[in-house]
């Protein structure tokens, strides 16, 4: 599994750009090719995509447009090419104000998506995207930490308030956080 690639764009399509890495260059599809110039220098965060007959590497500009991503592509009936032409034509902060707002009409727009794909995914991913003024959308792992709560029986209001200031760095493990918020909730 590829985290993220930093290196030159050499060539750009519709549907994907080619990085060059120490000269190899790597073809990764992304949301909206256009937005890059040949020459630049970038870093893009991945999701390598595995089927019997292929192997794609898909690209975003941030860590939060990757999570959005890959919540999407969890939903039924929804592949990585649907997940990313919804990423192309929206910006994260709207995708999840349809979803909360319950809106299925706003996915219908998007090529290949119909009534059922629209219903699952507000169904698949209504509370689960959020964004806070400060921290961007919530993260995967933040999620684990708010479902392991919620298993537990804790309200959201009390999970909200016990996971609102925690560290997500990379040293801290999901196991680790759920711990210190359990310790929050304890002393409330």
């Amino acid at each position: 599994m590829y985290r993220y690639i930093k290196g030159e764009i050499t060539q750009i399509s519709g549907t994907d750009i080619t990085i060059e890495c120490y000269d190899i260059g790597y073809m990764v599809r992304v949301p909206n090719p256009y937005q890059f110039t040949i020459g630049s220098k970038i870093t893009l965060h991945l999701y390598q995509h595995v089927r019997e007959e292929s192997i794609e590497l898909f690209g975003f500009a941030t860590p939060e447009e990757r999570n959005i991503f890959l919540r999407l592509i969890n939903v039924k009936g929804l592949g990585p090419k649907g997940a990313l032409a919804i990423l192309a034509s929206s910006t994260p902060e709207e995708l999840v104000k349809a979803i909360e707002a319950g809106n299925p009409r706003y996915f219908n727009a998007f090529p290949g998506i119909g009534q059922k794909i629209s219903q699952q995914i507000i169904l698949d991913l209504k509370g689960k995207l959020r964004f806070d003024d400060s921290q961007g959308p919530v993260s995967p792992r933040l999620a684990d930490v708010e479902s392991a709560l919620k298993a537990l029986g804790y309200k959201t209001t009390e999970i909200r308030a016990a996971t609102k200031d925690l560290s997500l760095d990379d040293q801290t493990t999901t196991g680790e956080l759920v711990k210190i918020a359990l310790r929050r909730l304890s002393k409330n």
